[in-house]
């Protein structure tokens, strides 16, 4: 994203950002999510007296590993509920929040900061925008709690017929938050706002932003709050699997079986100066022409090199197995053969890497949630603060099955009460499963046998 505008319109409106300083990084982690970074993938090589321009063959592991974070974080399995807000489930379904927060998940551990925003649309409904790391410009921050933030990207020709760029800024007011909504044309010069959009909305009383980062501390620039990529200490890993890779790939290229054909078998053509060139067809990879000896024998000679797949292979899964531990994912993740087929009993350890990266992830992704839920609640005229409850995909950890017969045993043992087995069994909110006691409880009144 193009952002220059943005930074000179807020420092000439007196905002000091350390977005600014932080951008090369992101433009960096951006070229690695997207799997070409020019500087590293072109290389040149010398053939005879050429030299020419090529490219490696690349594996794209920063966005797969960027996928699998906001897979296993943020899926169709995770429930969200909140006492008294009856309405937050069908907010939640029309801004889309599981596909477009997953999404933003991903876009979170590839740059390393994304930010949820709140706001009522043009028929006064609540609304989720989703916004990444190149569009956040913190504006104060304690720490690295960012409490003053604007929000800033590219705008497309509207019905006014300017294009340029949309900045929003949430400051603190008071005890609550006030809005400013700018629009700049592509000089950066500022318009007035479209119909219907407010130049200042009223005060919040809560924050109508939460950002997102990767829960790891920011070794790149310690002191920004701005975050770090998944991936942002494990660059060398990325480069090693590539090289790895194209090494691997290009063995197969090069370890074509060829024929090998003396020039006197070749027909030969005169050419415009003179000399004579044997002539073949230039695509055809399998046939080579060499100038034979005077005394060797007039043959063709198949040439059929050995292919070096096995210790390839071995560097490669070595390779991935050092990226995956690096971002947090720990060793076996990725298996290069292709037969991976982990069961959810094998990373349920608590020690593993796997599950302490992802508790260790879901803490601040639960906060911004439950941020995100108040000020829905207070957008739709309820109250600022609700009593949020966020349960996460565990099935990565442990399975359907070991879930029941765990919550059989603590119920049969008086250690946890039925509704709670309930919620956790079916992943639903305390009012369906106090719901469900009452369907049981109903039946068996009735002599029915449960389901």
């Amino acid at each position: 994203m193009e952002n220059g505008k943005i930074l000179q319109y807020l420092e000439r409106a007196g905002f000091h950002t350390p977005a600014g300083s932080y951008a090369p990084h992101i433009r960096r982690y951006l070229q690695w999510y997207r799997g070409y970074v020019s500087d590293f993938h072109d290389y040149a090589m010398r053939v005879g007296t050429t030299r020419r321009t090529l490219t490696r063959y690349r594996l794209g592991m920063a966005k797969t590993v960027c996928e699998d974070y906001a897979t296993l974080l943020l899926n169709e399995r995770v429930v969200i509920g909140a006492e008294g807000f009856d309405a937050l489930p069908g907010i939640l379904a029309r801004n889309a929040f599981l596909e477009r927060g997953n999404r933003l998940v991903e876009w979170t551990m590839a740059l390393g900061t994304g930010a949820l925003v709140e706001f009522l649309d043009e028929f006064g409904r609540p609304t989720i925008d989703y916004i990444r790391g190149d569009g956040v410009f913190p504006l104060g921050w304690e720490g690295d709690h960012i409490t003053e933030c604007a929000f800033g990207g590219r705008r497309a020709a509207g019905r006014d017929g300017q294009a340029g760029y949309y900045v929003q800024l949430h400051l603190r007011d008071g005890g609550g938050y006030v809005i400013r909504n700018a629009y700049l044309n592509v000089e950066g010069e500022e318009l007035p706002p479209p119909d219907g959009v407010e130049a200042v909305t009223r005060p919040s009383p809560v924050p109508l932003f939460q950002i997102l980062r990767p829960n790891a501390v920011n070794a790149v620039e310690p002191d920004s709050p701005m975050g770090m990529s998944v991936f942002g200490m494990a660059l060398d890993q990325l480069k090693a699997a590539d090289l790895v890779f194209d090494s691997y790939v290009n063995e197969f290229v090069l370890g074509k079986k060829r024929v090998l054909v003396p020039q006197s078998l070749a027909s030969i053509e005169m050419q415009k100066d003179g000399t004579m060139q044997p002539v073949f067809d230039p695509s055809d990879v399998l046939i080579y022409v060499y100038q034979q000896s005077q005394d060797g024998a007039e043959d063709i000679k198949p040439l059929d090199m050995t292919l070096r797949a096995a210790e390839h292979e071995a560097g490669l899964q070595r390779m991935l197995d050092l990226l995956s531990k690096k971002c947090g994912l720990g060793t076996g993740r990725y298996r290069f053969d292709g037969t991976v087929a982990r069961t959810a009993t094998e990373v349920i350890s608590e020690q593993s890497d796997l599950y302490q990266s992802l508790r260790r992830n879901e803490k601040p992704l639960e906060r911004a949630i439950g941020g995100m839920v108040n000020a829905l609640s207070w957008l739709s005229g309820g109250p600022a603060e609700v009593q949020t409850t966020v349960s996460f995909d565990d099935s990565i950890i442990e399975d359907a099955n070991a879930t029941v017969e765990r919550n059989l045993r603590l119920v049969s043992g008086g250690l946890r009460s039925r509704r709670r087995a309930i919620m956790e069994v079916t992943r639903c909110s305390e009012a369906e499963a106090e719901r469900m006691l009452r369907e049981i409880a109903a039946e068996a009144g009735g002599g029915g046998a449960p389901l």
